[in-house]
């Protein structure tokens, strides 16, 4: 462009209100997710949740060109941190999306927020960031990790419920899991076993588990660790005898594997494939449509994530050097979630609803889940409470 045309650039840009450099700068977003393993399955779902909102949008967000990076963490925290840093320094990103594990989030938080970036999880919700330690620059599409898992307590303590064995991966997410569980479930634990993230072979826990013999189990088992669990679980001959309960151990990631060995169990959740609001329909239909899968709810996550930030850009016209501004958008969360009412807390968390799901099979042969009944209304994590923020 020669030296008229650049003023002539200039000018239209003023005149829209504004700088050169708004007018025609993409807006840079980094996706980092888990792409390598059995996990990769939920990774995927981050991904294509996240681009299927922008390819609904145009491209673009706030009206800006959307250029999308995408990096796989590999489940590895020193491999996180570095795929992180070259977001900021290197491709100068205006935004951090992801991660899927919480071990992840706890490693990337430090160097992504002390950077100024805005990182939005769509996925982990640890309950150290959402109290004392939570961050002006840090927003979350999800839930705080334990709420998932206190749909199930709640419901088994009304159900009636007396002994229980549970059972979550030991890091951070797992811990959250059986927290928010005992949390509302008041009968016995018979026994509360952590095994090691990835593990696939469940025959000793089904062993004490047939010992112990429970009215139900609650396990929090994601991607891979959930098919095999579920799997040998029915094989084990224990389906019809023990009342199944979990969250992200049988949802849409896991159930094209696991199939009818998952039929007729149970999970918790803020969202579900039936969720029965016109842009909820749209979502599934289009993704279905897309990535010939149904989504899961780290697809629905990361596309409101998505949303999230086409309002906040929209409402600040662009201009995303005024922090201050740009977080003020964010948390007025102007944009209709796929799952109906939404609002972030003072902490950057969800206030939403949760419910009861169970796993059916459609006409057309397709696993989801499906809501049973509502479990929590406009429910806010205990631990904003402690959040400095206002």
């Amino acid at each position: 462009m020669n030296r008229t045309g650049i003023l002539v650039a200039a000018a239209v840009a003023v005149g829209l209100g504004l700088t050169p450099a708004q007018a025609q700068d993409k807006i840079k977003i980094g996706i980092i997710t888990t792409l390598t393993g059995p996990p990769a399955v939920l990774g995927g779902q981050l991904r294509n949740g996240f681009n299927l909102a922008v390819k609904t949008l145009g491209g673009k967000l706030g009206d800006r060109e959307a250029e999308i990076i995408v990096a796989d963490d590999e489940l590895k925290p020193d491999v996180a941190v570095a795929k992180v840093k070259g977001f900021v320094e290197r491709d100068k990103v205006d935004f951090v999306v992801g991660p899927i594990f919480s071990n992840m989030l706890q490693a990337i938080m430090k160097p992504v927020t002390d950077s100024g970036t805005i990182l939005i999880s769509p996925n982990a919700g640890t309950s150290n960031f959402a109290g004392k330690e939570c961050n002006a620059n840090f927003f979350v599409t999800s839930y705080q990790n334990d709420q998932n898992h206190e749909v199930l307590g709640k419901y088994a303590q009304d159900a009636g419920i007396k002994k229980a064995f549970i059972m979550a991966p030991n890091y951070q997410a797992g811990k959250d899991a059986l927290t928010g569980f005992k949390k509302y479930f008041k009968g016995e634990i018979l026994d509360e076993v952590y095994v090691p993230l990835g593990q696939l072979d469940y025959q000793a826990e089904l062993t004490r588990i047939a010992a112990a013999q429970p009215d139900a189990i609650f396990v929090f088992l994601p991607g891979g660790m959930g098919v095999n669990f579920v799997k040998q679980f029915r094989q084990a001959g224990l389906a019809d005898k023990v009342k199944f309960l979990s969250a992200f151990t049988v949802d849409e990631s896991t159930l094209p594997a696991q199939q009818d060995a998952a039929l007729g169990f149970f999970g918790g959740a803020n969202w579900a494939p039936n969720l029965d609001n016109p842009q909820n329909k749209a979502f599934v239909a289009a993704y279905e449509k897309e990535y010939g899968a149904v989504p899961a709810t780290y697809a629905f996550q990361a596309y409101d994530a998505a949303m999230l930030i086409d309002s906040a850009v929209t409402a600040v016209k662009g201009n995303l050097a005024d922090k201050d501004a740009l977080r003020a958008a964010l948390k007025k969360a102007d944009f209709k979630s796929l799952r109906g009412g939404f609002k972030f807390n003072n902490n950057h968390y969800p206030i939403q609803d949760f419910y009861l799901v169970k796993v059916a099979k459609r006409p057309d042969g397709k696993y989801e889940t499906q809501i049973v009944q509502k479990v929590f209304t406009d429910y806010a994590d205990p631990y904003a409470k402690d959040c400095p923020m206002k």
